[in-house]
């Protein structure tokens, strides 16, 4: 063969091979995405979500792990919907029919083309009064880069706690919301996603008409809510875990939060019988950070603390500003001076609880990611006045936080750990406990939860938020200044 015929085949094959690796990264589709997370009943049920470039069934295959021996023969069938956003193809199932306390095994994609993701896992509540959960918050990422040294931080957290019943994340798992932010959050928060029981909280990155008109993503990202909570920016659902009964709010929802949201807080809360009650959500009603005196923090506050205080949350758990801030037992906007505590050593640590105490707690447990706000020293009115334990991981360099909050009958006991950015060391930097009696009390609410009751009271509580919002913060200004 002479070497013009030789370099002319050489040619060929090339372009050949050019087009048909084009053709196949065209053509081929994966299952991206992944995420298993919570719903009404932590023993029964679990939401599941994931992307593909291409459109096709929405198909689940579980099983019990025990049964599991490497292939789904014998698996439970499920299927959901399909829903094309930006481009790609949402899938989402609803499963309410499993075993309490159970591991299941199962893998999300599409039967007919045999296109399967990831073979992962999860454990369903098993309905006792002894559990733990892993809390941290803005991972707030906009390269890979961070999102792979955010995600050291949630490593640590499911080594310290492996056994979680589930992780929530209070929002603002991107920056910009693009499909490459939210790819690179999910491919380096696998090991999270694919294993644990995701609780997610929309934050103003994650899909608001604020912030670069970015909407109905949450609702195209996670698979929360079956019920009409859902929103253009967010959602707002609630579950039972253990003894717990937890609500998440929407806090995208905003200028003042909707009738529809506060009433269905109410009802939600007060027909709970659970023995500890939290709230989850993205704007921190106490904070020293950079948001503190921001409008919309203030009408939050002004709005929800006393309702709050009516439902005997014993904890909110909030991101939005990212620094660490854990209160006081607070009730009526102030610290409860007559708390009566005890200090007990647990697992080596010396704890102290406060004994059925009054009012609530309320923990900013700084951020996941590298973007970090210092303390506003400006914030002495009302975040510092109540602040129990206050710092920047900023300022220090100090790393990555997550929170673990045990529960033990009508024990709780709180930990907050940084992951340091270098050695990847975990340290314990704050704690707290509460104990109360077992058991909680329910009763009959039945507010008006429909848009109807938001748009009827709309003006009346458009104008009142402004009005209190500004007397708050001239209250601020003139606390700052000495009047």
């Amino acid at each position: 063969m002479n070497n013009t015929l030789k370099k002319t085949l050489s040619v060929v094959l090339a372009v050949m091979m050019l087009f048909g690796t084009f053709a196949f990264g065209v053509s081929a589709d994966e299952v991206k995405r992944i995420a298993c997370t919570m719903v009404e009943d932590g023993a029964s049920g679990r939401g599941f979500s994931w992307y593909t470039y291409e459109d096709g069934a929405s198909d689940l295959q579980i099983m019990k792990t025990e049964d599991f021996d490497g292939d789904f023969t014998g698996a439970m069938n499920y299927s959901g919907s399909t829903a094309k956003f930006r481009e790609q193809y949402f899938h989402k199932v609803y499963v309410n029919t499993l075993e309490a306390g159970t591991s299941y095994t199962y893998r999300v994609g599409d039967k007919a083309k045999n296109l399967w993701g990831d073979t992962c896992t999860f454990t369903t509540d098993d309905g006792d009064s002894s559990f733990s959960f892993i809390v941290s918050a803005d991972i707030q990422a906009s390269s890979d880069e961070n999102f792979r040294e955010a995600s050291a931080t949630l490593k640590g957290a499911v080594a310290t706690a492996p056994d979680a019943g589930f992780i929530a994340l209070l929002g603002d798992y991107v920056n910009d919301n693009t499909n490459d932010e939210w790819d690179w959050f999910f491919s380096n928060f696998a090991f999270m996603n694919n294993h644990y029981t995701h609780v997610p909280i929309a934050g103003n990155h994650d899909g608001n008409i604020t912030n670069k008109f970015n909407t109905n993503v949450f609702k195209h990202t996670f698979a929360v809510d079956e019920s009409d909570n859902q929103s253009l920016e967010g959602v707002y659902y609630s579950f039972d875990y253990g003894n717990a009964h937890i609500a998440v709010l929407n806090t995208n929802d905003m200028y003042p939060m909707t009738q529809a949201q506060r009433n269905w807080l109410i009802n939600d809360m007060k027909t709970s019988d659970a023995t500890w009650k939290f709230i989850f959500m993205h704007r921190a009603l106490y904070s020293a950070g950079k948001h503190f005196n921001k409008p919309d923090t203030i009408m939050m506050r002004n709005i929800l603390l006393p309702l709050i205080d009516e439902l005997d949350i014993d904890m909110v758990y909030a991101g939005h500003d990212h620094m660490y801030l854990r209160t006081t037992q607070v009730y009526g906007d102030a610290t409860v001076e007559n708390v009566e505590y005890v200090t007990e050593t647990v697992n080596g640590e010396e704890i102290t609880f406060a004994v059925k105490p009054e009012g609530t707690v309320y923990i900013l447990p700084s951020t996941a990611g590298t973007k970090r706000y210092g303390v506003n020293t400006d914030a002495s009115n009302p975040a510092t006045r109540v602040a129990a334990k206050l710092f920047s991981t900023r300022d220090d360099d100090l790393g990555g936080c997550f929170t673990v909050t045990e529960i033990d009958g009508g024990k709780l006991t709180y930990k907050a750990y940084l992951v340091d950015d270098e050695t990847k060391e975990i340290k314990l930097v704050d704690t707290y406990g509460i104990v109360k009696d077992e058991g909680g009390k329910a009763e009959e609410s039945d507010l008006d939860q429909s848009l109807m009751a938001t748009i009827v009271n709309y003006p009346a509580n458009f104008a009142k938020a402004i009005i209190d919002m500004l007397k708050s913060y001239f209250q601020m200004l003139f606390d700052l200044i000495g009047i």
